[in-house]
């Protein structure tokens, strides 16, 4: 057989090796004989001749990176590479847990209400008549301004200030409720201390 024949068997045996690197985990084994081969077939055809061997060369830098780079690209899809990889939902909120309450913020967007608080860039807000604790997209917001939800984002309510005017709903409370502190403690049903230090 002769060094031209050769070459080109140990240049398909290098390209073969990459393949089963794909498929079985060798520690690198498999991308090492690889390697050797891809060398081997390079010096094996240098002594067929400069010219042979200058051809194998050039072929051997292209075509051996090619296979690289769409095996790189294969691999994920492989078996082997969706074992080792993590796959990335194409959705960040695919990872989120699908709760009741996620999905009670997650209809907050695109409703308008007012900031209780300086926001810089965090700090609460009135939708509704209920409170929330919520985010600015970037900017200071001051007390009182409008707001409106223009996202959730990992449980965290994103808004922006807006121009649209709102109507804050406050929720009504009774007379004993809101007078709980005039009231002596026997009403309330509280025992008192009868020995406080002992």
């Amino acid at each position: 057989m002769e060094p031209l024949a050769w070459s080109i068997c140990l240049l398909i045996a290098a390209l073969a090796l990459i393949a089963l690197e794909l498929f079985i985990p060798s520690g690198g084994l498999l991308s090492f004989l690889s390697a050797v081969a891809a060398l081997a077939s390079v010096v094996v055809a240098f002594t067929d001749g400069p010219r042979t061997g200058l051809l194998m060369l050039i072929v051997t830098l292209v075509v051996v990176p090619a296979i690289l780079a769409a095996a790189v690209r294969w691999w994920p899809h492989t078996p082997i590479g969706q074992l080792i990889l993590i796959a990335r939902p194409e959705d960040p909120d695919d990872v989120l847990p699908d709760t009741e309450e996620y999905r009670g913020l997650k209809s907050l967007i695109g409703k308008v209400g007012k900031s209780k608080s300086k926001m810089m860039p965090s700090g609460a807000i009135v939708i509704d008549g209920r409170v929330y604790d919520a985010v600015s997209a970037g900017m200071a917001i001051d007390a009182g301004a409008n707001v409106k939800v223009i996202a959730v984002r990992t449980n965290r309510i994103v808004v922006r200030p807006c121009d649209e005017a709102v109507t804050i709903a406050v929720p009504p409370t009774t007379g004993d409720a809101a007078d709980v502190l005039s009231q002596p403690i026997d009403s309330l049903g509280i025992e008192g201390f009868d020995e406080p230090l002992t």
